[in-house]
Protein backbone atom coordinates (compact mmCIF):
# COMPACT_ATOMS: atom_id res chain seq x y z
CA UNK A 1 0.00 0.00 0.00
CA UNK A 2 2.54 2.95 0.71
CA UNK A 3 4.41 1.68 -2.40
CA UNK A 4 1.54 2.23 -4.40
CA UNK A 5 0.48 5.29 -2.49
CA UNK A 6 4.45 6.80 -3.15
CA UNK A 7 3.92 6.33 -6.73
CA UNK A 8 0.71 7.81 -7.06
CA UNK A 9 2.72 10.77 -5.42
CA UNK A 10 5.32 10.47 -8.27
CA UNK A 11 2.79 10.45 -10.66
CA UNK A 12 1.03 13.77 -9.22
CA UNK A 13 4.45 15.63 -8.88
CA UNK A 14 6.29 14.24 -12.17
CA UNK A 15 4.55 17.66 -14.35
CA UNK A 16 5.73 20.21 -11.97
CA UNK A 17 9.28 18.67 -12.15
CA UNK A 18 8.95 18.82 -16.03
CA UNK A 19 7.67 22.20 -16.15
CA UNK A 20 9.93 23.41 -13.91
CA UNK A 21 12.96 22.03 -15.98
CA UNK A 22 11.32 23.66 -19.25
CA UNK A 23 11.09 27.12 -17.14
CA UNK A 24 14.37 27.03 -16.53
CA UNK A 25 15.37 25.86 -20.00
CA UNK A 26 13.79 29.03 -21.15
CA UNK A 27 14.91 31.59 -18.59
CA UNK A 28 18.17 32.21 -19.13
CA UNK A 29 18.34 34.65 -16.22
CA UNK A 30 18.01 31.92 -14.05
CA UNK A 31 20.01 29.29 -15.63
CA UNK A 32 22.62 31.76 -15.72
CA UNK A 33 22.45 32.10 -11.65
CA UNK A 34 22.43 27.81 -11.84
CA UNK A 35 25.30 27.55 -13.53
CA UNK A 36 27.39 30.30 -14.86
CA UNK A 37 27.23 32.49 -11.65
CA UNK A 38 28.77 29.69 -9.40
CA UNK A 39 31.77 29.46 -11.83
CA UNK A 40 32.41 33.26 -12.45
CA UNK A 41 32.13 33.93 -8.55
CA UNK A 42 34.67 30.69 -8.48
CA UNK A 43 36.81 32.03 -10.38
CA UNK A 44 36.64 35.82 -8.85
CA UNK A 45 36.91 35.14 -5.51
CA UNK A 46 40.01 32.35 -5.81
CA UNK A 47 41.80 34.60 -7.85
CA UNK A 48 41.29 37.71 -6.39
CA UNK A 49 40.71 37.25 -2.51
CA UNK A 50 44.16 35.78 -1.14
CA UNK A 51 45.59 36.14 2.04
CA UNK A 52 49.31 35.10 1.29
CA UNK A 53 51.01 38.25 1.15
CA UNK A 54 54.05 37.77 -1.30
CA UNK A 55 55.98 40.31 -3.44
CA UNK A 56 55.95 43.12 -0.92
CA UNK A 57 57.75 46.02 -1.92
CA UNK A 58 61.13 46.92 -0.27
CA UNK A 59 63.60 49.94 -0.36
CA UNK A 60 66.60 49.79 0.84
CA UNK A 61 68.93 52.52 2.28
CA UNK A 62 72.46 51.06 2.64
CA UNK A 63 74.43 53.17 4.14
CA UNK A 64 77.33 50.28 4.90
CA UNK A 65 77.57 49.22 0.67
CA UNK A 66 80.01 46.17 1.44
CA UNK A 67 79.68 42.62 0.97
CA UNK A 68 77.83 41.77 4.13
CA UNK A 69 75.40 44.24 3.78
CA UNK A 70 74.34 43.40 0.38
CA UNK A 71 74.40 40.11 1.61
CA UNK A 72 71.61 40.48 4.20
CA UNK A 73 69.53 42.57 1.79
CA UNK A 74 69.76 39.58 -0.47
CA UNK A 75 68.67 37.28 2.34
CA UNK A 76 65.34 39.26 1.78
CA UNK A 77 65.31 40.11 -2.23
CA UNK A 78 66.02 35.39 -2.38
CA UNK A 79 63.11 35.14 0.40
CA UNK A 80 60.13 35.40 -2.81
CA UNK A 81 58.36 37.88 0.16
CA UNK A 82 60.11 41.07 -0.75
CA UNK A 83 60.94 42.64 -4.45
CA UNK A 84 63.74 45.32 -3.98
CA UNK A 85 61.94 48.65 -4.91
CA UNK A 86 65.08 50.66 -4.91
CA UNK A 87 67.81 51.92 -3.25
CA UNK A 88 67.67 55.09 -1.72
CA UNK A 89 70.86 57.94 -1.64
CA UNK A 90 69.79 59.29 1.21
CA UNK A 91 66.88 59.07 4.88
CA UNK A 92 64.40 61.81 3.19
CA UNK A 93 63.97 59.34 -0.09
CA UNK A 94 62.98 56.54 2.36
CA UNK A 95 60.58 59.07 3.33
CA UNK A 96 58.94 59.58 -0.09
CA UNK A 97 58.86 56.23 -1.28
CA UNK A 98 57.03 55.18 1.68
CA UNK A 99 54.65 57.85 1.24
CA UNK A 100 54.08 57.53 -2.81
CA UNK A 101 53.65 53.77 -2.47
CA UNK A 102 56.48 52.96 -4.47
CA UNK A 103 57.09 50.80 -1.28
CA UNK A 104 55.31 48.91 1.69
CA UNK A 105 58.81 48.00 3.75
CA UNK A 106 61.58 49.96 4.58
CA UNK A 107 65.11 48.98 5.83
CA UNK A 108 67.87 51.63 7.00
CA UNK A 109 71.18 49.51 7.37
CA UNK A 110 73.70 51.67 9.46
CA UNK A 111 77.18 52.52 8.09
CA UNK A 112 79.22 50.48 10.29
CA UNK A 113 77.07 47.34 9.94
CA UNK A 114 79.88 45.06 8.37
CA UNK A 115 82.57 46.59 11.48
CA UNK A 116 80.45 45.98 14.45
CA UNK A 117 79.87 42.45 13.22
CA UNK A 118 83.38 41.48 11.92
CA UNK A 119 83.83 43.09 15.22
CA UNK A 120 81.53 40.76 17.10
CA UNK A 121 79.39 43.96 18.00
CA UNK A 122 75.44 44.24 17.88
CA UNK A 123 74.05 46.19 15.07
CA UNK A 124 70.85 48.12 15.19
CA UNK A 125 68.72 47.82 11.91
CA UNK A 126 65.74 49.81 11.11
CA UNK A 127 63.06 48.17 9.74
CA UNK A 128 60.14 50.84 8.61
CA UNK A 129 56.76 49.75 7.45
CA UNK A 130 53.44 51.33 6.11
CA UNK A 131 50.50 50.44 8.67
CA UNK A 132 48.16 51.04 6.38
CA UNK A 133 47.13 47.94 5.08
CA UNK A 134 47.29 46.27 9.07
CA UNK A 135 47.10 42.46 7.35
CA UNK A 136 50.37 43.12 4.88
CA UNK A 137 52.37 45.06 7.77
CA UNK A 138 51.92 42.55 9.98
CA UNK A 139 52.96 39.81 7.84
CA UNK A 140 55.76 41.66 6.51
CA UNK A 141 56.97 42.32 10.07
CA UNK A 142 56.52 38.37 10.69
CA UNK A 143 58.54 37.50 7.53
CA UNK A 144 61.51 40.42 8.23
CA UNK A 145 61.92 39.13 12.12
CA UNK A 146 62.12 35.46 10.71
CA UNK A 147 64.82 36.74 7.90
CA UNK A 148 67.02 39.16 10.37
CA UNK A 149 66.40 35.68 12.98
CA UNK A 150 68.34 33.34 10.72
CA UNK A 151 71.09 35.99 9.43
CA UNK A 152 72.16 36.51 13.20
CA UNK A 153 71.62 32.62 13.49
CA UNK A 154 73.87 32.03 11.28
CA UNK A 155 76.48 34.75 12.44
CA UNK A 156 76.41 33.65 16.02
CA UNK A 157 77.20 30.02 14.63
CA UNK A 158 80.41 31.07 12.76
CA UNK A 159 80.99 33.69 15.99
CA UNK A 160 80.61 30.00 18.12
CA UNK A 161 83.12 28.14 15.82
CA UNK A 162 85.87 31.14 16.21
CA UNK A 163 85.47 30.69 19.82
CA UNK A 164 85.62 26.93 20.09
CA UNK A 165 82.41 26.96 21.68
CA UNK A 166 79.79 23.99 20.47
CA UNK A 167 76.01 25.70 19.79
CA UNK A 168 73.80 23.88 22.52
CA UNK A 169 69.84 23.70 21.99
CA UNK A 170 67.76 23.01 24.64
CA UNK A 171 64.53 22.69 23.01
CA UNK A 172 64.70 21.34 19.53
CA UNK A 173 62.02 22.24 17.41
CA UNK A 174 60.31 20.53 14.62
CA UNK A 175 57.47 21.95 13.74
CA UNK A 176 54.72 20.00 11.58
CA UNK A 177 51.55 21.60 9.72
CA UNK A 178 48.62 19.24 9.09
CA UNK A 179 46.23 19.28 6.29
CA UNK A 180 48.17 22.40 4.57
CA UNK A 181 51.49 22.13 4.96
CA UNK A 182 51.68 24.60 2.21
CA UNK A 183 50.04 27.33 4.22
CA UNK A 184 48.13 28.74 1.21
CA UNK A 185 45.19 30.43 1.77
CA UNK A 186 43.33 29.16 -1.31
CA UNK A 187 43.00 26.03 0.51
CA UNK A 188 41.36 27.48 3.33
CA UNK A 189 39.17 29.67 1.52
CA UNK A 190 37.70 27.11 -1.76
CA UNK A 191 35.89 24.67 0.32
CA UNK A 192 34.42 27.78 2.35
CA UNK A 193 33.38 29.83 -1.01
CA UNK A 194 31.55 26.61 -1.73
CA UNK A 195 29.17 26.97 0.57
CA UNK A 196 28.96 30.54 0.07
CA UNK A 197 28.64 30.11 -4.24
CA UNK A 198 25.52 27.34 -3.42
CA UNK A 199 23.60 29.47 -0.39
CA UNK A 200 23.65 32.02 -3.17
CA UNK A 201 22.56 30.46 -6.16
CA UNK A 202 20.22 27.76 -4.47
CA UNK A 203 18.35 30.33 -2.56
CA UNK A 204 17.46 33.33 -5.51
CA UNK A 205 16.92 30.49 -8.05
CA UNK A 206 14.10 28.99 -5.88
CA UNK A 207 13.17 32.03 -4.92
CA UNK A 208 12.60 33.65 -8.27
CA UNK A 209 10.90 30.80 -9.46
CA UNK A 210 7.75 30.80 -7.06
CA UNK A 211 7.24 34.49 -6.83
CA UNK A 212 7.34 34.14 -10.54
CA UNK A 213 3.86 31.81 -10.47
CA UNK A 214 2.97 34.36 -8.54
CA UNK A 215 3.59 36.99 -11.10
CA UNK A 216 1.99 35.34 -13.53
CA UNK A 217 -0.88 34.35 -12.04
CA UNK A 218 0.12 30.48 -12.25
CA UNK A 219 0.30 30.18 -8.51
CA UNK A 220 -3.38 29.86 -8.14
CA UNK A 221 -4.08 27.16 -10.76
CA UNK A 222 -1.69 24.95 -8.79
CA UNK A 223 -3.77 25.92 -5.46
CA UNK A 224 -6.81 24.78 -6.88
CA UNK A 225 -5.51 21.53 -8.27
CA UNK A 226 -5.59 18.08 -6.35
CA UNK A 227 -1.94 18.61 -5.61
CA UNK A 228 -1.21 19.18 -1.89
CA UNK A 229 0.70 22.13 -1.04
CA UNK A 230 4.23 19.63 0.22
CA UNK A 231 3.54 18.14 -3.56
CA UNK A 232 3.67 21.33 -5.07
CA UNK A 233 6.82 22.73 -3.02
CA UNK A 234 8.11 19.22 -3.64
CA UNK A 235 7.60 19.47 -7.51
CA UNK A 236 9.13 23.04 -7.80
CA UNK A 237 12.15 22.14 -5.40
CA UNK A 238 13.55 19.23 -7.12
CA UNK A 239 14.57 20.40 -10.53
CA UNK A 240 16.82 23.13 -8.40
CA UNK A 241 17.85 20.56 -6.10
CA UNK A 242 19.15 18.49 -9.19
CA UNK A 243 20.53 21.64 -10.68
CA UNK A 244 22.70 22.27 -7.91
CA UNK A 245 24.15 19.52 -7.52
CA UNK A 246 25.63 19.38 -10.88
CA UNK A 247 26.52 22.62 -10.17
CA UNK A 248 28.00 21.25 -6.99
CA UNK A 249 30.34 19.50 -9.34
CA UNK A 250 31.22 22.21 -11.55
CA UNK A 251 32.44 24.29 -8.56
CA UNK A 252 34.35 21.11 -7.03
CA UNK A 253 36.19 20.44 -10.59
CA UNK A 254 37.36 24.20 -10.58
CA UNK A 255 38.63 24.13 -7.33
CA UNK A 256 40.83 21.20 -8.20
CA UNK A 257 41.99 21.95 -11.28
CA UNK A 258 42.56 25.94 -11.13
CA UNK A 259 43.44 25.75 -7.29
CA UNK A 260 44.76 22.38 -7.07
CA UNK A 261 42.46 22.07 -4.04
CA UNK A 262 41.62 17.70 -3.50
CA UNK A 263 39.09 16.12 -1.56
CA UNK A 264 40.84 13.80 1.19
CA UNK A 265 37.89 12.24 2.63
CA UNK A 266 34.92 10.04 0.96
CA UNK A 267 33.00 11.35 -1.64
CA UNK A 268 30.02 10.32 -0.35
CA UNK A 269 30.00 12.11 2.73
CA UNK A 270 30.81 15.02 0.95
CA UNK A 271 27.58 15.05 -1.10
CA UNK A 272 25.57 13.74 2.40
CA UNK A 273 26.80 17.08 3.31
CA UNK A 274 26.19 19.26 -0.02
CA UNK A 275 22.53 17.35 -0.37
CA UNK A 276 21.48 18.14 3.65
CA UNK A 277 23.23 21.87 2.69
CA UNK A 278 21.49 22.17 -0.63
CA UNK A 279 17.70 20.97 1.01
CA UNK A 280 18.37 24.35 3.72
CA UNK A 281 19.19 26.59 0.91
CA UNK A 282 16.19 25.66 -0.93
CA UNK A 283 14.05 25.44 2.41
CA UNK A 284 15.13 29.30 3.13
CA UNK A 285 14.62 30.66 -0.55
CA UNK A 286 10.93 28.53 -0.41
CA UNK A 287 10.52 30.89 2.97
CA UNK A 288 11.63 34.04 0.98
CA UNK A 289 9.17 33.17 -1.57
CA UNK A 290 6.11 32.94 0.38
CA UNK A 291 6.62 36.41 1.67
CA UNK A 292 7.97 38.43 -1.06
CA UNK A 293 5.05 39.81 -3.89
CA UNK A 294 7.24 40.50 -6.32
CA UNK A 295 10.49 39.15 -8.30
CA UNK A 296 12.72 42.45 -7.30
CA UNK A 297 11.60 42.26 -3.84
CA UNK A 298 12.35 38.10 -3.32
CA UNK A 299 16.23 38.86 -5.34
CA UNK A 300 16.72 41.38 -3.05
CA UNK A 301 15.69 39.44 0.06
CA UNK A 302 17.60 36.41 -0.80
CA UNK A 303 20.82 37.71 -1.64
CA UNK A 304 20.83 40.17 1.66
CA UNK A 305 19.82 36.90 3.43
CA UNK A 306 22.21 34.46 1.66
CA UNK A 307 25.08 36.97 1.07
CA UNK A 308 25.61 38.91 4.38
CA UNK A 309 25.20 36.06 6.72
CA UNK A 310 27.63 33.53 4.64
CA UNK A 311 30.17 35.94 4.46
CA UNK A 312 30.40 37.88 7.83
CA UNK A 313 28.85 35.24 10.19
CA UNK A 314 29.77 31.65 8.94
CA UNK A 315 33.52 31.43 9.62
CA UNK A 316 34.53 31.75 5.88
CA UNK A 317 36.87 35.04 6.54
CA UNK A 318 36.57 36.42 9.79
CA UNK A 319 36.63 33.72 13.11
CA UNK A 320 33.61 33.61 14.81
CA UNK A 321 35.24 33.31 17.99
CA UNK A 322 36.68 36.42 17.81
CA UNK A 323 33.14 37.80 17.33
CA UNK A 324 31.89 39.67 20.51
CA UNK A 325 29.15 36.99 21.64
CA UNK A 326 25.88 38.57 20.70
CA UNK A 327 27.20 37.98 16.87
CA UNK A 328 28.24 34.20 18.02
CA UNK A 329 24.69 34.05 18.35
CA UNK A 330 23.13 35.35 15.70
CA UNK A 331 25.63 32.96 13.51
CA UNK A 332 24.38 29.85 14.42
CA UNK A 333 21.08 31.40 12.36
CA UNK A 334 22.79 30.78 8.95
CA UNK A 335 23.52 27.35 8.14
CA UNK A 336 26.38 27.87 6.01
CA UNK A 337 28.42 28.30 9.43
CA UNK A 338 27.45 24.28 10.04
CA UNK A 339 28.23 23.74 5.98
CA UNK A 340 31.56 25.48 6.28
CA UNK A 341 32.47 23.42 8.87
CA UNK A 342 31.49 19.61 7.31
CA UNK A 343 33.06 20.52 3.55
CA UNK A 344 36.34 21.39 5.41
CA UNK A 345 36.43 18.59 7.32
CA UNK A 346 35.77 16.23 4.87
CA UNK A 347 38.39 17.91 1.67
CA UNK A 348 41.23 19.17 4.11
CA UNK A 349 41.05 16.80 6.61
CA UNK A 350 39.34 13.59 5.35
CA UNK A 351 37.65 12.52 8.37
CA UNK A 352 33.80 11.06 8.57
CA UNK A 353 30.46 11.93 10.02
CA UNK A 354 31.84 11.11 13.70
CA UNK A 355 33.23 14.74 13.44
CA UNK A 356 30.71 16.46 11.95
CA UNK A 357 27.45 14.43 12.46
CA UNK A 358 26.02 17.72 14.97
CA UNK A 359 26.67 19.87 11.78
CA UNK A 360 24.46 17.73 10.20
CA UNK A 361 21.96 17.72 12.33
CA UNK A 362 21.62 20.91 12.46
CA UNK A 363 20.85 21.23 8.53
CA UNK A 364 18.92 19.20 8.23
CA UNK A 365 16.65 20.89 11.52
CA UNK A 366 16.76 24.06 9.54
CA UNK A 367 15.54 22.18 6.53
CA UNK A 368 12.53 20.85 7.94
CA UNK A 369 11.38 24.02 9.63
CA UNK A 370 12.32 26.43 6.73
CA UNK A 371 10.25 24.24 4.57
CA UNK A 372 7.89 23.69 7.33
CA UNK A 373 6.99 27.31 7.56
CA UNK A 374 7.26 28.08 3.67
Amino acid sequence: MPVLRLDKVTRRIKPIIVKEFRQVRRDRISLAILLLLPAFLMLLVGYALNFDVKHVRLAVYDQDKTDMSRGFIRGFSNSGYFDIAGYAQRYGDVDVMLASGAARVAIVIPPDFSGNLMADRDVAVQVIVDGTNANTATAALGYINTIIQMYSADIRTKFMARKGIQMYAPIDLRPMVWYNPELASAKFLIPGFIGFILMLSSVVSTALSVVREKEQGTMEQLTVSPLATMEILIGKTVPYLAIALVSSVFVLLMGFFLFHVSVRGELVWLYAGILVFLLSALGQGLLISSFAKTQQVAFMMAVLSSVLPTFLLSGLVFPIRSMPWLLQLLSNVTPTKFFIIVIRDVMLKGLGPEAFWRELLYMALFAVVAIAIA
